[in-house]
Order: structure tokens, then C-alpha cells, then sequence
């Protein structure tokens, strides 16, 4: 699949897919950063409840999700994962050109993400999408880096 036919809201009954979606998504990170990444041990069904929480299903399993929390502002992506299976596909990118059509769409001028300091990866593929670093703090026993994405 390298379209998003399949993209739909999360329902309740989505909550342990997406948690097992985002434990097989990150679980490459836990040597590198030496702790568990905040979406392995999220509570999804909060995240159904309060914020946009978007799925792939691919057919035989999610493929992706996407939780998004609309600021005032900007459009917040909490997280963004997609199955190991899937990758390389170009799943990611379509996804964030979804989320940026969403936040036109609301009105909204920017798209802010955070991901860790230790997650290489993740930072060049942001730039690559046109974010911009605009800091780091520390959360925690985490060090987080924050991006921004300006939409004209």
C-alpha cells in the first residue's frame, strides 16, 4: 500500500492496535535512548477520547497512526508511527501531507512535533519533510528536540 486508502479515525475498540503498532514502531529507539519512547507506553484510549487519533489499516493489521492535537494555533503531532512492515513505502510522508492539509484546512499556520535528542533518524526525516529545529529541553529523564513546520 503506498496510497492512504485506509486512513480513518481510531475508534475505541483501535486502542491495543495502535499500542502494539507503536511498541513494534519504536521499539529500535529503547538501546539508543536507553529508556522506553513516550508512545510505547501511551495510553491510547485517552488519546482516542481527547485528541484526533488517525490509523491506517492496511488489511491485515494498522499499518500506521497518527495522534494530532489541535492548539489554538498550530496542529500539535503528538506521534507518528508505522509499522516496520510498511516502511519505506512512503506511508510517513503522505501521512504529513495529510496533517498539513488538515491543519489548512482548520486555519491553522504551523505544525509543531517533538521527538528525542537520540532519534537521528526521525530529526533528518523531519528536515527532509521542512521542519525547522527550534530547540531542546529536557522532560523527565528525556531530552527532547521540538520542530516546527510553517505552512504558507
Amino acid at each position: 500500500m503506498t496510497d492512504l486508502t485506509g486512513l480513518r479515525l481510531a475508534m475505541p475498540e483501535d486502542a491495543q492496535a495502535i499500542s502494539n503498532l507503536a511498541k513494534a514502531a519504536y521499539e529500535r529507539y529503547v538501546p539508543v535512548m536507553n529508556a522506553i519512547p513516550l508512545p510505547m507506553s501511551a495510553d491510547y484510549s485517552a488519546h482516542i477520547a481527547d485528541d484526533t487519533v488517525l490509523v491506517l489499516d492496511g488489511g491485515d493489521g494498522l499499518d500506521a497512526s497518527l495522534v494530532l492535537m489541535e492548539r489554538s494555533d498550530h496542529l500539535y503531532i503528538w506521534s507518528i508511527a508505522v509499522c516496520p512492515k510498511a516502511q519505506g513505502k512512503g506511508l510517513g510522508g503522505k501521512l504529513m501531507s495529510h496533517c498539513e492539509a488538515l491543519a489548512r484546512g482548520k486555519g491553522l499556520s504551523e505544525i509543531r512535533l517533538f521527538t528525542n535528542v537520540f532519534m537521528r533518524e526521525n530529526q533528518a526525516w523531519y528536515r527532509r519533510q521542512g521542519f525547522v529545529e527550534t530547540g531542546e529541553e529536557q522532560i523527565g529523564d528525556k531530552r527532547i528536540v521540538h520542530f516546527v513546520k510553517r505552512l504558507g
